[in-house]
């Protein structure tokens, strides 16, 4: 069985209702934080001082932390198009972050190249430069989920970077459905992640494809990780996300299924 200071939090928008909703849904769950998405559930020039004192509030009475912020663009930091609008929205969740008692800001980062030189390679380092150069101003950072490149390219990524720049969101379940390691990932990207999604995901050999999977019904073997997770000192939540379409109780069991894992 794994050990170890782990919090289990919700990702509220897989529990399809709103905000305060989620949040006494996810209390009565038995976890101890959430993470909300500053894009689909609430927008950023909303959550002015009034708003964020509100659901800091919430929070509060419910005993809660606000484990993540979600802010999932359309494109990439090495995608020109949009980029500085990109860029300055980022910015802001970064800010919204701090307010909120999160450390990090969850998003990808786009493709990055093959190669450790390119204007692809330059613009994606100049831009996350910039970013965390502002996360350690305003107190939060961006986190790089995991999925969609080799872990080995993200942490080439991580290391051509100023130290204190980028963060690791730790997404077992989008590793698989694209075919990546989880254990690569925890080796390679360990003294980087700073949150962990708990998604689960099989693939489809014959389809050549990932599939989600309630938590706890796919390939990945969550105590495994948890045992990896603990070694390397990784400190935080593990925030249980839904697949799309998903009910709120499947999220109460894929709360209950990690509680299992974990120390009475």
């Amino acid at each position: 069985m794994a050990s170890g200071p782990f919090r289990i939090g919700v990702h509220l928008p897989s529990l399809g209702t709103s905000v305060s909703r989620g949040i006494e849904q996810a209390w009565q769950f038995g976890a101890q934080g959430v993470e909300l998405d500053v894009r689909t559930q609430v927008r950023l020039d909303e959550m002015t001082q009034t708003a964020v004192r509100h659901l800091r509030r919430l929070l509060e009475e419910r005993g809660l932390a606000m484990a993540a912020v979600a802010f999932p663009t359309r494109g990439g930091y090495n995608d020109p198009h949009g980029l500085e609008r990109r860029v300055e929205a980022t910015r802001k969740a970064l800010q919204l972050a701090y307010r909120l008692g999160a450390p990090v800001v969850v998003n990808q980062v786009g493709q990055i190249p093959e190669e450790n030189q390119g204007p692809q390679w330059d613009l994606l380092v100049e831009v996350l430069t910039d970013l965390g150069r502002w996360g350690q101003r305003c107190g939060a950072l961006l986190a790089a989920q995991t999925g969609a490149n080799p872990p080995k390219r993200l942490k080439a990524l991580l290391q051509a970077l100023p130290e204190g720049s980028l963060l690791v969101d730790l997404d077992p379940g989008l590793l698989v459905l694209h075919d990546h390691s989880v254990v690569e990932a925890v080796e390679e990207l360990g003294p980087w992640i700073a949150h962990v999604h708990a998604r689960d995901a099989t693939r489809d050999r014959l389809r050549g494809q990932g599939v989600e999977t309630p938590l706890g019904r796919g390939s990945v073997d969550f105590e495994h990780l948890l045992g990896l997770l603990e070694e390397r000192g990784y400190r935080g939540f593990l925030t249980v996300i839904g697949r799309s379409g998903a009910s709120a109780e499947e999220i109460r069991l894929g709360v209950s299924f990690l509680k299992s894992l974990l120390p009475h």
